[in-house]
């Protein structure tokens, strides 16, 4: 993984925005998917849009492996995640251009509109399959504006390629969605 094509951490305010929830709620579109006690990765994890409802929703139990190739994007989710009361439920990860390194077994993984900025796509959805446990669950979600049908179409076919299993393609305002299965 490489960060050229990244969001960069000066600009990531609008990703924690409260506005953003009217149209991708973290919590309604993870219902049913992460429970307590689960162990779950969030991929491209940013400032914790994410990280921090799946830290509420993992309880004290669980755990929330947040990953970014961004030392910013961790150094900002650690600040939030340390106000919110949440940090000790959240292990930060900073990946690199080798890839993801050994981050599992999870029950659950998020990567949420940043697959497209992966320049080795099959190389990282096998990563994240091999990270996941036997029936582990990956929600896969690219935003419409930058990802079009024909190039998510070719992703998810990727990802089925490293071993996952189509399950569902759920709804996500702005966004193609996909859950697989780790099969």
């Amino acid at each position: 993984m490489t960060d050229q094509h990244v969001c960069p951490a000066a600009e990531s305010g609008w990703l924690v925005s409260p506005v953003r929830r009217l149209f991708n709620n973290p919590r309604r579109i993870l219902a049913g998917l992460v429970h307590p006690g689960d162990v779950v990765i969030d991929l491209g994890c940013g400032p914790g849009y994410f990280t921090l409802p799946l830290a509420g929703m993992v309880g004290d139990a669980g755990q929330v492996i947040a990953v970014d190739i961004q030392r910013e994007m961790l150094g900002a989710l650690r600040l939030r995640a340390e106000q919110a009361g949440v940090a000790s439920r959240i292990r930060l990860w900073r990946s690199g251009p080798e890839g993801l390194g050994t981050l599992g077994p999870a029950d659950f993984a998020l990567a949420f509109w940043m697959v497209h900025e992966v320049p080795d796509q099959a190389g990282f959805l096998a990563q994240v399959h091999d990270s996941l446990k036997p029936q582990g669950l990956f929600l896969l979600v690219e935003p419409r504006g930058h990802v079009g049908k024909a190039r998510f179409t070719d992703t998810v076919r990727l990802a089925e390629e490293a071993g996952f299993v189509r399950e569902a393609r759920p709804r996500v305002g702005f966004s193609r969605a996909a859950l697989l299965r780790r099969g």
